[in-house]
């Protein structure tokens, strides 16, 4: 099995780059091929530009950059989104990089189909509040729908394990070592069970 995990977040010191080394260790002990996309280390583009506008509605393939990316994700069997909360959402950097990145013609087709059918999708956030507190404001269901649905739905792609690391700003460092833990092993497991 292969995965891509993709992840944006501009300090290479951060809870969530962390937490995808973490997890990075975790599938390569399972004996999976890892590759990791740091949108924010590479450089890559979010700005959606004249050429994507025409892309789009040409149906046509994008630019250099935008076909490198999509040769990443074909490579894989498995993509972990992970990212930190920003505004109860991802980066714009990693927004960017989906709405760049899967394109009709390539994610879905012009009638709406799903064409990433061998691909399974998990997400990796990262998040500053508790479990609750993201709960109360309805968040959790927010990501299912903006994310889950709205993008691995659309796409074709099957739901895997979503692992919330909640309480990043916490002061207590063993708490979210133990939250980086718990989620990481929750998308290996899952990424390991498809295997089986």
């Amino acid at each position: 099995m292969s995965t891509l995990i993709v992840t944006a977040h501009p300090a290479s010191d951060s809870l969530t780059s962390h937490a995808v080394q973490r997890l990075r260790e975790r599938l390569e002990e399972q004996g999976e091929a890892v590759e990791i996309a740091d949108l924010a280390a590479e450089g890559f583009d979010p700005r959606w530009t004249v050429g994507d506008h025409e892309a789009y509605h040409e149906a046509r393939p994008g630019d250099a950059g935008v076909l490198a990316e999509q040769a990443r994700v074909e490579r894989a069997e498995h993509l972990v989104i992970a990212f930190p909360v920003y505004w109860w959402s991802m980066p714009a950097l990693l927004k960017g990089w989906v709405d760049r990145v899967f394109i009709t013609g390539w994610a879905f087709s012009a009638e709406e189909r799903g064409m990433l059918g061998g691909l399974t999708g998990h997400l990796l956030p990262v998040a500053g509040v508790d479990a609750a507190r993201f709960d109360r404001h309805g968040y959790t269901q927010s990501f299912t729908t903006q994310i889950e649905h709205g993008v691995f739905d659309y796409c074709g792609i099957r739901r895997g394990v979503t692992a919330f690391v909640h309480g990043s700003e916490d002061a207590d460092a063993d708490a979210r070592s133990r939250a980086v833990e718990t989620a990481t092993a929750a998308i290996a497991a899952g990424i390991a069970s498809a295997r089986a």
